[in-house]
């Protein structure tokens, strides 16, 4: 979907009744950031380049754009960020197309609020075309609705994403709990005015005020997300 950005004055809500849950999709719901990264490893590869190891942690969870940039800016690459990008989102569909594991304790979250009716959105800094290619195998059912990275004027870690989800579901962002595992999307969904449920991939989050940090959505459930809106 394509909104704008509501007015930051939506922020803030009286009262502790969650109204909707905001998920991340690569890393959080499925485990692809292992795959991004090797898409980005094989594309650079072809340009003539090795990326460092210690690069994945600078690009995840990050817009395309943004990746793109460093990585080209890195290696020195004779190639621009939208000629690039076309490489990555083919590569990453290849991957996929092989397989596309679910975290732990994905499905069974999903159906969870799906059977307790909680308005739930998919919050993505991928492009709609992995989007909806992932959604094959997440199941588009579980989500009133999407937003991808390429719709919005400002994606991860700007707050927009998580504003105009908030707004689609017609809910306010303080009753919101966004479930995120990286830690520009986290830094979206604090500056939106979600509580934050951080679940790390790649790089280790600390928890703070109004978020919390578990090992796995193994630990989540819709008992334990209401009781965020207390915190």
């Amino acid at each position: 979907m394509t909104s704008t950005v509501p007015a930051l004055g939506t922020r803030t809500a009286e009262g502790s009744t969650l109204q909707a849950v905001l998920l991340d999709m690569d890393g959080t719901l499925v485990d692809t950031e292992g795959f991004w990264w090797d898409a980005e490893s094989a594309v650079f590869a072809d340009l003539g380049h090795t990326l460092d190891p210690a690069w994945q942690q600078v690009v995840v969870g990050g817009p395309m754009t943004r990746s793109a940039g460093f990585l080209i800016e890195a290696t020195g690459a004779d190639i621009t960020i939208p000629e690039v990008t076309v490489l990555l989102n083919d590569a990453f569909e290849r991957r996929i197309a092989q397989s596309l594991p679910l975290m732990p304790g994905a499905a069974r979250l999903l159906a969870e609020l799906a059977a307790h009716e909680v308005p739930t959105a998919l919050v993505s800094a991928s492009h709609r075309r992995i989007i909806d290619r992932v959604l094959h195998s997440l199941g588009a059912q579980h989500f009133r609705l999407t937003v991808a990275g390429d719709e919005v004027s400002r994606t991860k870690p700007h707050p927009d994403p998580y504003l105009i989800a908030a707004s689609g579901l017609s809910a306010e962002p303080a009753r919101c709990a966004v479930i995120e595992d990286t830690a520009t999307g986290v830094a979206a969904a604090e500056a939106a005015g979600c509580h934050v449920v951080a679940v790390p991939s790649v790089a280790p989050i600390e928890p703070a005020h109004r978020r919390t940090v578990v090992p796995s959505l193994e630990h989540v459930n819709v008992p334990f997300l209401h009781g965020l809106m207390t915190l």
